[in-house]
């Protein structure tokens, strides 16, 4: 056995409360030790929002442990196991460990007017950028080259597996993550003989990197995943492929076209 501490990350649910005194008894059984703070495996209870919370929690050190999530409703974009499955999933847990699977993560980095360095942060969805009371404007560079000036609602940059989510309710395109690529795509943006965008979502692959220059203000509303960020006078905020990626236990790892097809289409 290689993964002998586990951290749990439970939402406030009674039946993911119940599912973690299970889970806890079957790894005491089977010799794990629960270890918060310094694990080699990470396992959600709840839901997609719960393993958005595990990551960034234990994002510091993605390159020592691997992530597992069981759903307590039904099953997620990053949840592979239900809550009656866990003595199955402590069982496979015991077996040889396979090699994991990894996905690609979204650097920023968050350039305030008033400080010389940016702030660095790791997104596993996506990052949006909105303007409160007025229409956002911002100009677009791919590897510092000036693309479009935008005027819309707003702006999403999404991972692959952040594909499915916020950027796919705004027209983007459903992005496979063996795809080492993040997608630029437009919220509400304005086209008409004055003012003129793409209009269509972007890929950009991990050799470029994407810089939003954004108009002096105060109100901007910068979300990464779940979280809002201080939104004090932003410059800029660059985006990359991180060089971290997150390892996710391959024991049962669903098919992510299966996962697409569950969540949007279901049985034919």
């Amino acid at each position: 056995m290689t993964d002998g501490k586990v951290a749990i990350i439970q939402n406030k649910q009674e039946a993911s409360s119940i599912a973690k005194k299970k889970l806890v008894s079957l790894l005491n059984e089977a010799d794990y030790t629960i270890d918060q703070n310094d694990p080699d495996i990470v396992i959600s209870i709840g839901g997609d929002g719960t393993f958005l919370s595990a990551f960034h929690e234990f994002e510091h050190k993605l390159d020592q442990i691997r992530f597992l999530g069981v759903h307590t409703g039904h099953l997620g974009f990053y949840t592979d196991w239900r809550d009656f499955e866990l003595e199955e999933l402590v069982s496979n847990l015991s077996n040889k460990q396979e090699p994991s699977i990894s996905y690609p993560l979204l650097d920023l980095q968050v350039k305030y007017r008033d400080q010389k360095a940016p702030k660095r942060f790791l997104a596993l969805n996506e990052a949006t950028m909105k303007r409160a009371t007025r229409t956002m404007v911002a100009d677009v560079y791919i590897k510092d080259e000036l693309f479009e000036r935008f005027r819309g609602d707003g702006l999403s940059v999404s991972t692959p597996t952040g594909s499915t989510a916020y950027n796919k309710s705004v027209g983007g395109a459903v992005l496979h993550p063996r795809i080492n690529a993040f997608q630029l795509a437009e919220i509400a943006s304005l086209n008409n003989r004055v003012f003129r965008t793409l209009g269509s979502p972007i890929i950009i692959s991990d050799s470029e990197w994407l810089t939003i220059s954004l108009e002096e203000s105060s109100d901007y509303m910068v979300t990464i995943d779940r979280t809002t960020i201080q939104h004090d006078d932003i410059e800029w905020i660059s985006f990359k492929i991180a060089d971290e990626r997150i390892h996710f236990a391959s024991y049962r790892h669903m098919h992510f076209w299966r996962r697409v097809k569950d969540a949007f289409i279901g049985e034919v």
